[in-house]
């Protein structure tokens, strides 16, 4: 039996080529527009501010853009606005509708702020109440784990701060997003057989660690929190590489699983210390290195370990005999 998540992984790089035929000069427009603020709110929850913290991570290690990476609720309740101030506010959400977000949103604009959405629905309350709005065109997306979705706010994010940067790492990196369709393409096509094995491996571990560094944080964020928790319904926990002498350190024995995301650049350093450390107690350790992928830019990490991480956790999913698109709870309380 395939799952709705079966297809959307599929409609990935159609998605994605879709969203940049229609939305490729407009990206641009924006990126001149928002080069001129002196700082950059990014709002996102759940998948999508996983999208947030990985741009914010690609961005700093080569740029100073100030980027300020928040949810929606510390965005309403805890982050003090001046009217009229020379900030920009780009909020992600695939329904358009997350009320966190959307109320972040509403308070941008009290403080007259610049507001651009990303999200795939255009008669959404963010398409039509933001001062701009990129459209994904993903059609609908049923599974929980937003993988269309999750793809094409990633790329429009990239596509939008690379295009800030007058570098050349930045005219590297954007002449190879060009390339990420036909990329995702052959990765759905050749790694789901080596994530189902990994799956059936793991399908009895109840907790999961998700390790990165620098802007494989942003994807241990969302494997954490919107892909083991929610699609396979598996506890899991994020941590950023350089905090694990700080905690994990004290818990990793053998039986303990920690999954770790590689892409060979520098911030890899605490990571392979973490991975060293552990393979010395025998932890399960479970490493997706971009090396064992595709050879492209490691700022572009997160387009290539999606694609294996998906299949990953769908397989889980279905050994433990679970959807892994349904929800059980989201949606049915109003918090």
């Amino acid at each position: 039996m395939e799952y709705e998540m079966y297809q959307e992984i599929l409609d990935q790089p159609i998605s994605l080529e879709r969203t940049i035929e229609s939305e490729k000069d407009h990206m641009k427009q924006l990126a001149e527009q928002y080069s001129k603020f002196d700082k950059i709110f990014l709002i996102g929850c759940g998948s999508s501010i996983s999208t947030c913290y990985t741009i914010r991570g690609a961005v700093k290690s080569i740029a100073d853009i100030n980027i300020d990476v928040q949810t929606g609720f510390d965005f309403v309740d805890h982050q003090y606005l001046e009217n009229d101030c020379n900030y920009g506010v780009i909020l992600t959400s695939q329904s358009g509708e997350t009320s966190d977000t959307l109320s972040a949103l509403r308070k941008a604009k009290q403080h007259n702020i610049k507001t651009l959405s990303i999200t795939n629905m255009p008669e959404s309350s963010m398409a039509k109440e933001a001062d701009d709005a990129i459209i994904t065109l993903c059609n609908e997306e049923v599974a929980i784990l937003g993988t269309k979705t999750y793809i094409t706010q990633l790329f429009s994010l990239y596509y939008i701060f690379f295009n800030m940067i007058d570098n050349q790492r930045a005219k590297d990196v954007l002449a190879q997003l060009d390339e990420v369709p036909k990329i995702m393409e052959k990765l759905i096509a050749t790694t789901q057989e080596d994530a189902k094995k990994i799956a059936e491996e793991n399908k009895d571990v109840d907790l999961f660690y998700c390790m990165g560094s620098g802007l494989n944080f942003g994807l241990a964020y969302k494997l954490a929190m919107t892909m083991f928790m929610e699609g396979a319904l598996k506890h899991a926990c994020p941590v950023y590489s350089g905090e694990f002498r700080h905690g994990l350190i004290e818990r990793v024995e053998e039986g303990v699983t920690v999954v770790f995301l590689k892409s060979g650049d520098d911030w890899d350093e605490v990571t392979d210390r973490a991975i060293n450390f552990c393979g010395d107690l025998k932890v399960n350790s479970i490493i997706f290195d971009i090396k064992d992928y595709y050879d492209i830019d490691p700022l572009l990490t997160p387009f290539v370990l999606i694609v294996p991480l998906e299949w990953f956790i769908y397989h889980l999913a279905i050994f433990n005999g679970e959807d892994p698109g349904s929800t059980r709870h989201i949606g049915k309380v109003r918090y």
